[in-house]
């Protein structure tokens, strides 16, 4: 094996070919998955980062850094989001084949994004002559930040398994209710670049770099962002369990309706929700008086109850919606549309038809709703709704929080379509998140799980096991307030990764001038 030259103060290291580094860095990525939920070995997270960061920053080209980051980031979202291949092909009736297929170009698209932040690393370093140091610290975490926050809203936005995921129970959790988890990601791979210093003459401050991230991140947890207000809610979720294959069974469908009903008005509360389209059927195809009873329930109970449902404005508009109808006599019902649409699943991207045509799946083309809705008011709460895989989108909840001024939030989901597979905990440690950013409480009703009550500092009070039909109830209280991230939502990240990229810009220059004075050398 021949060894590069190595720079003043840096270790040598081996030349290996770049087809070896992307099969280290595919399998390595592919690693990452188990930082996060069910497995939780968040360390292992920052140790696969910094033997990404180790291999990129002595990669010989910019094209050899894309090309390690690019397997990195393909192995890392494969293995992350692989379930997929459940709900194409056991539900959506894809061909084994081409779902398999479908996966792993999602898989090979997504990691264009890390490709990107790291050949960029890579070439930034050299054009600006950077010592390790400023391109481990300063360079490759703010590129890793910017392109994971790129892959939240390019092309409508996909951030699952984003890095900051993992850490919603380390030390680095403090930071989510001021930087959000992009900016938990950015911390997550500063800590990985200090890690690639260990070797390098700055170890000892890159340990103390390490050492005070982490000691202020665990010191962040103990801030009170929010405040109680109001009296706390009784709350009852229904978890159905309904198997997918019979939901949208015609010869299923009615006893589907009646196991929510009943599970419904078995006992009041001040919210009872049932799941996303717990009720499959649009209002005009249900039984005559079906949606009127649960009105007359609320009525009678004094309850407030949340419906997932279809709801149609036209013959060719509808949308993936909750109804919330109100013990209040003359109080119109409460509709909450989802405006965050899945490609492919919700609505067809343009030229992909052909495609979504291929697979059988239900209210495949919606209608998004506004950006902006209100909440439903329930006693002195106001509960803001997300549908689904709407809670990865951090930045707009903390928009309509802003704007509304919501206490609570209530997310309704359908994961049946991914089986029995690690999407239920990873779509858990996303509603963690969105807790600790909003500093508010998160109640989640779903078909099979999880159906849980989660408190301001993301931790799970309340649940049901999964995949077995049953009632949650619990008690939840309603919190106000701004968090930094609520006022903010990715600016103050944005600037510190600018920032960071500036500063090592400042550098270059400050090196190239050290070089231009007679006498001196770098």
């Amino acid at each position: 094996m021949r060894w590069r030259k190595a720079s003043a103060g840096e270790a040598p290291a081996p030349q290996r070919s770049t087809r070896n580094r992307m099969l280290i860095a595919a399998l390595t990525g592919a690693a990452s998955v188990f930082s996060f939920a069910p497995f939780g070995w968040w360390p292992l997270q920052v140790v696969t980062l910094a033997m990404l960061f180790y291999q990129v920053l002595r990669a010989d080209t910019p094209r050899a850094g894309f090309l390690v980051g690019w397997a990195f980031g393909f192995g890392w979202c494969t293995a992350a989001f692989h379930w997929l291949y459940i709900a194409l092909n056991r539900f959506g009736g894809l061909p084994a084949p081409m779902a398999a297929i479908s996966i792993a170009l999602l898989g090979a698209a997504m990691g264009l994004y890390a490709g990107m932040a790291m050949g960029t690393t890579n070439w930034l370093r050299k054009r600006w002559a950077l010592p390790l140091p400023a391109a481990a610290l300063l360079v490759a975490p703010a590129l890793w930040a910017l392109f994971e926050w790129t892959r939240g809203w390019l092309f409508t936005g996909f951030s699952w398994a984003s890095a900051g995921y993992a850490h919603n129970t380390s030390p680095l959790s403090g930071y989510a209710p001021v930087l959000g988890v992009y900016g938990i990601s950015w911390l997550v791979a500063l800590t990985a670049g200090a890690l690639c210093l260990l070797q390098h003459r700055t170890r000892l401050r890159a340990l103390g770099l390490i050492a005070a991230v982490w000691a202020l991140g665990f010191g962040l947890q103990f801030i009170e962002w929010t405040h109680a207000s109001g009296k706390p809610l009784s709350v009852r979720l229904i978890q159905g369990n309904v198997a997918l294959e019979a939901k949208f069974d015609p010869a299923h469908m009615q006893g589907t309706l009646r196991k929510y009903y009943e599970a419904v008005t078995a006992a009041p509360a001040d919210l009872i929700a049932i799941p996303e389209t717990g009720v499959p059927l649009f209002p005009h195809q249900l039984p005559p008086g079906y949606l009127d009873s649960y009105g007359l329930f609320a009525r009678k109970s004094g309850s407030h109850v949340v419906l997932g449902i279809p709801l149609m404005d036209s013959p060719t508009r509808y949308a993936n919606s909750v109804l919330g109808l109100s013990p209040a006599r003359g109080v119109p019902p409460y509709r909450y549309d989802k405006q965050h649409l899945v490609p492919f699943g919700e609505f067809i991207p343009p030229g992909f038809r052909w495609f979504t045509n291929m697979m059988q799946i239900p209210l495949g083309d919606q209608t998004a709703g506004p950006d902006i809705q209100g909440p439903f008011v329930v006693r002195d709460q106001k509960v803001l709704p997300n549908i689904c895989y709407e809670n990865l989108f951090g930045e707009e909840i903390a928009e309509q929080i802003d704007a509304t001024g919501a206490t609570v939030m209530l997310n309704v989901s359908e994961l049946a379509w991914y089986g029995e597979s690690i999407a239920i905990p990873q779509h858990l440690q996303i509603s963690q998140m969105r807790s600790l950013e909003m500093a508010r409480p998160m109640l989640s009703a779903t078909n099979s799980g999880a159906t849980v009550v989660i408190d301001p500092r993301g931790v799970v009070t309340h649940s049901l096991p999964y995949y077995r039909a049953g009632v949650l109830a619990a008690s939840v209280q309603g919190m106000t307030g701004t968090t930094p991230y609520i006022a903010l939502q990715n600016k103050l990240l944005l600037a510190l990764a600018a920032l960071s990229i500036a500063a090592a810009w400042l550098l270059s220059r400050q090196g190239r001038k050290t070089l231009q004075v007679p006498g001196k050398t770098r």
